[in-house]
């Protein structure tokens, strides 16, 4: 009867899940797909509590207590500019998981257990612990990186390909022997440590304009390694889990990069953000740049017609997302309308500016991909930029010796007018200059991005 009740448990948390997977395609259905996850978690969790294998609940109870007293803080407290690090412990959180459980069903198996295991529940192990432990490294420099804990800029050597490969090949040759022979215990914790190596020497050379597709792809890691640990354990919830996250995660990898007009083996290998030096249009910081006022600028949008806002990460650095909608609906009261570009990697994670805008109560039918709004660009008035660089940086269709050449890019320089909110005129993660800034029809309004909001709305107000 017990095992009855688990199963059909596993049963309605694999449909929630498929269901709330399918709701997070849509903005306005989001935080209902999560909410659908959320119980198929606690579905899921009250099923395998009722596991007729468990004979002592008090590891259990004190584990769900330490998980609810860290979960709560990261999910609660942590603010939306750290999620994508955020993520990044969290996957790190589940890699180690999986290996930890992987670790102790072989040791249990040859430290008082059968001592066999047999070739296919090897193979899973072995696999399990290999990606788990490559993924908790390697979203750990991840998230350093992404909290410039560790520089975000490539940190590479003279044959770094070559040594991962040696690595990788070591770690796939110690994976065979495990397999072949299961009692081999150094060469099963020897895989271990190699692969935990890797993951650190795989994402270090990796800058860190590209962590969001990094990031990414070590959740589909995570996704396989928990579906071998369902092979392993004989564990129907994890499997299917296992696959749709390391499935939806390998997806996602592949529209990021195609979203930057970059392969795979070109956002492992290729340490985009490195070009500190390299400039797409002569003479860099020599290049004429307009300033403009606050007051000037509000003047223009107060009585623009048809306004683009183009978020980018620094206005999630600024946390500026609800002077943005504060200014928006002055614009509109006066007669404007205004419309928000989204692209897909804007910020510092997928979804990153959807996020920020939906906590700031932006309609979700105002933001607009980048395919449904580029062509809109040549209409339109006014196009603020706020804190957004590589994603609106003409390089990427005018200069073939750009890195960024190829990306698909929002077309802001094509509108009549642009202001961009920016700092200073430092580059943007690809490290290259960015003509749109140097553009006649460029306002540069410096400073940061909520206390320049700040004033925009204080003087649209008052035009």
């Amino acid at each position: 009867m017990r095992d009855t009740i688990t199963q059909l448990t596993y049963l309605a948390a694999s449909v929630l899940f498929i269901l709330g997977l399918r709701s997070l395609t849509r903005p306005d259905k989001a935080r209902r797909g999560m909410q659908q996850a959320a119980v198929g978690m606690l579905l899921a969790l009250c099923g395998t509590l009722m596991n007729h294998q468990i004979v002592d609940y008090r590891w259990i109870a004190g584990g769900l207590v330490l998980g609810a007293l860290i979960g709560y803080p990261l999910g609660m407290w942590v603010p939306t500019t750290a999620l994508p690090q955020r993520i990044a412990f969290s996957l790190s959180f589940g890699a180690l998981a999986a290996t930890l459980v992987g670790v102790a069903e072989y040791y249990s198996t040859f430290h008082g257990g059968e001592g066999t295991i047999g070739t296919a529940k090897m193979a899973a192990l072995g696999f399990e612990v290999l990606l788990g432990s490559l993924t908790v490294t390697g979203a750990l420099i991840a998230a350093g990186k992404l909290q410039e804990w560790v520089p975000s800029q490539p940190m590479t050597y003279r044959g770094q390909n070559l040594v991962n490969f040696v690595l990788f090949a070591g770690a796939l040759a110690l994976f065979g022997m495990v397999v072949v022979n299961p009692a081999n215990g150094t060469a099963f914790y020897s895989m271990i440590g190699v692969a935990a190596v890797l993951g650190v020497l795989m994402v270090m050379p990796i800058g860190g304009a590209d962590m969001p597709v990094v990031v990414a792809l070590l959740n589909s890691y995570c996704g396989l390694a928990a579906a071998a640990t369902g092979f392993a354990l004989g564990n129907s919830i994890l499997i299917i889990c296992g696959a749709l996250d390391g499935a939806s995660g390998f997806l996602l990898s592949i529209l990021m990069s195609k979203a930057m007009n970059r392969s795979f083996a070109n956002v492992l290998f290729g340490a985009f953000g490195g070009e500190t030096g390299a400039a797409v249009v002569g003479g860099g910081s020599a290049l004429p740049v307009r300033s403009v006022s606050a007051e000037d600028a509000a003047i223009q949008l107060a009585y623009a017609q048809r306004v683009i806002i183009v978020p980018g990460y620094g206005m999630a650095v600024a946390q500026a997302q609800h002077a943005v909608r504060e200014l928006a609906e002055l614009i509109e009261k006066r007669g404007g309308e205004v419309k928000y570009a989204i692209h897909p990697v804007a910020g510092r994670m997928p979804g990153h500016m959807n996020v920020l805008l939906a906590e700031a109560n932006v309609p979700y039918d105002r933001l607009y991909d980048m395919d449904e709004i580029n062509s809109e660009f040549s209409q339109t008035d006014v196009a603020l930029v706020i804190g957004a660089n590589d994603v609106v940086n003409p390089a990427a269709r005018e200069d073939r010796s750009s890195p960024i050449y190829g990306m698909p890019i929002l077309d802001v320089d094509h509108a009549k007018s642009v202001i961009v909110l920016k700092r200073g005129m430092a580059a943007g993660f690809a490290g290259i200059e960015n003509a749109l800034f140097h553009a006649p029809a460029t306002s540069m309004l410096f400073g940061d991005a909520k206390s320049s909001l700040t004033k925009l709305v204080s003087e649209v107000k008052n035009a």
